[in-house]
């Protein structure tokens, strides 16, 4: 059969000529490498920048936004003068109407995981004659930490014991060490219209944001509405976790819609963050896109330099009844031989430096470097390092195709 002559045929060049094959290889070997493990690295970083973010920021929070001042009269005509009361932010209360309603709501729509009232309060935390200013956030413990995962930033003291304290509070270790804070100490708090009132350390988180370890905390609800002077269905903001985090922007105009308040999704919150993920996957990608047609090269280079060594071998090849089909067959072959060796041996070396990588402690709140073996990136790697290999053997390839055997006898 001509496949197994075709085959013995790609493997004679293949093995004549082993310095070049090798040489090959190991081309597809770094370009396959460097592509699973750059991606692996963008991929966990992503991931644990995703879930630092997500420790304190929902995907989407619903909360009535500042209106300005409007004009009393308007008379565009410009015979009468302008109206107004005071061209600044509107004095609106904060309050979401009917909130239990629309939690319920927002609960039956099928993307949603969680959903929560919140109240947040400005305030400053006091112990004797230090002082901090920050923010708490007044909300059912329990519901804040099957969005937030609260439980395994904790450091001191347990989460269900504020739901037994009706002037519990949970800070962050920032404002523990700065005000030499211990758990179950008393401290004070100062709402930002002056209500003070003494609450309990019942716990002592560390997020991985030191900004927010300085400043905030968690309250019941109960207590967050008391330093508002406000009543039992008083909320300000109603936080909303959804199945896909991506999707965030569309359900946050689909929530306005439902809701009629204002919906932020926390791409919206976090641009900068955003931008900066963009900036890393684009990075990386054009890095290890440069690696693999660099490797691409070399094969094409070696698969050129062959079949101009050897059109002696095509001519007879051709003139004895190999069609230039079979002659395409076998270059492709090389090069998808060269690929396979490179591929297998990449994932290898990937998979040797994605784990030397996890390894390599890094210290603070992120612990090891924020790498895994990635198996749909690894998939994705070697179909790319195939096409691009398939690529690179195929341009030669045709080229030998077009030998004529007559013009190079006659030479």
């Amino acid at each position: 059969m001509k496949i197994g002559v075709n085959k013995e045929i790609a493997f004679t060049h293949l093995l004549s000529r082993k310095r070049q094959t090798i040489v090959a290889s190991l081309g597809v070997t770094i370009g396959i490498a460097m592509y699973i493990f750059m991606n692996s690295l963008v991929t966990g970083s992503n991931r644990y920048s995703d879930n630092a973010i997500f420790k304190t920021c929902p995907h989407v929070r619903i909360y009535k936004d500042d209106v300005m001042s409007v004009p009393l009269a308007n008379d565009s005509s410009g015979n009468h003068a302008t109206v107004i009361i005071n061209p600044k932010i509107a004095n609106i209360s904060k309050n979401l109407i009917n909130p239990v309603k629309l939690v319920n709501d927002i609960k039956k729509q099928p993307e949603v995981i969680a959903a929560a009232p919140l109240v947040t309060v400005s305030l400053f935390y006091n112990n004797g004659k230090s002082q901090m200013n920050g923010t708490t956030s007044g909300i059912n413990i329990m519901e804040a930490n099957t969005m937030f995962d609260i439980q395994s930033t904790m450091v001191n003291g347990d989460l269900k014991t504020l739901l037994s304290t009706s002037n519990g509070i949970i800070i962050g270790i920032g404002i523990a060490n700065k005000l030499n804070i211990k758990l179950n100490d008393n401290i004070s708090v100062i709402s930002s219209i002056g209500v003070v009132k003494l609450m309990k350390v019942v716990g002592i988180f560390k997020s991985s944001n030191v900004a927010t370890d300085k400043s905030k905390s968690y309250m019941n609800l109960a207590a967050a509405q008391q330093l508002l002077q406000q009543g039992p269905s008083y909320v300000t903001d109603i936080y909303v976790n959804i199945k896909n985090p991506a999707m965030a922007p569309a359900f946050a105009s689909k929530l306005e819609s439902l809701t009629d308040y204002t919906g932020e999704d926390w791409q919206s919150a976090n641009e900068l963050f955003v931008a900066g993920k963009k900036i890393r996957s684009v990075m990386f990608l054009c890095i290890t896109w440069a690696i693999l047609l660099v490797a691409a090269f070399g094969i094409y280079n070696i698969l050129n330099m062959t079949i101009a060594q050897k059109l002696n071998d095509i001519a007879i090849l051709k003139a004895t009844g190999f069609s230039g089909k079979d002659v395409v067959n076998i270059f492709v072959m090389e090069a998808l031989i060269m690929g396979v060796i490179g591929n297998f041996i990449g994932v290898a070396l990937a998979s040797l430096c994605v784990n030397l990588v996890s390894h390599i402690y890094i210290g603070a709140d992120i612990g090891y470097f924020p790498i895994q073996f990635e198996p749909a990136i690894t998939l994705t790697g070697v179909i790319v390092g195939m096409l691009v290999t398939f690529g690179a053997g195929y341009i030669p390839a045709r080229k030998a195709a077009k030998v004529d055997p007559v013009a190079i006898f006659r030479k």
